[in-house]
């Protein structure tokens, strides 16, 4: 049946829902990173949303209680999203959704070389061929840190998604010509002489 209490969304939507240039945008991003739908863009860009909030709010409240929150929210960024071994709350500002798309599963499969293609990595990843660190992953849309990235592999048996694609393309399909050339060269008797 399945739980009774309601789960509360993982997104925020926007505020003007029909505004031609954001969908525009959201629509190439949506083409590059491979994803499924708006919601899967509109969860990272709350993610990232609520990111800066929490830096904006930092920035405004010169604090010393605040620094373990401050400390709290940069390590959580550098391990995520910036490689840099000191960032700035600046730093965090300044980011945008593709730094974060760039860390979605899918999105390092396809880089690492694991797929051919952004829908095939998705495709590998939901049916459990993918892992991190030895467990199997199956959402295309986990975020994985700088540590994780050498991680991750073919969970279990690797399938040969390179091969297959080079397969295609040396093995040439018969013609109808050859096919009924053949069996004719066969049949020929030799000349007397």
């Amino acid at each position: 049946m399945g739980s009774t209490r309601r789960l509360r969304k993982l997104y925020e939507i926007p505020k003007k829902i029909w505004d031609a240039k954001r969908i525009e945008d959201e629509s190439k991003l949506i083409e590059e990173f491979g994803l499924r739908n708006m919601k899967e863009l509109w969860r990272m860009q709350t993610i990232l949303r609520k990111m800066r909030r929490e830096a904006r709010k930092l920035l405004a409240q010169k604090s010393v209680s605040l620094e373990g929150r401050k400390t709290k929210l940069t390590s959580r960024v550098k391990g995520l999203i910036i490689p840099k071994a000191d960032v700035t709350l600046d730093d965090i500002l300044a980011l945008n959704v593709k730094d974060l798309l760039e860390r979605r599963l899918q999105t390092i499969v396809l880089r690492k070389g694991l797929a051919n293609s952004t829908k095939q990595a998705r495709q590998i990843i939901v049916h459990g061929h993918i892992g991190i660190s030895g467990q199997k992953s199956t959402s295309p849309s986990t975020l994985v840190t700088f540590q994780q990235e050498s991680q991750v592999d073919w969970f279990g048996k690797p399938l040969s998604v390179s091969d297959s694609k080079s397969n295609k393309q040396n093995s040439k399909p018969e013609t109808s010509k050859q096919k009924h050339q053949a069996p004719a060269a066969e049949n020929q008797v030799p000349a007397a002489s």
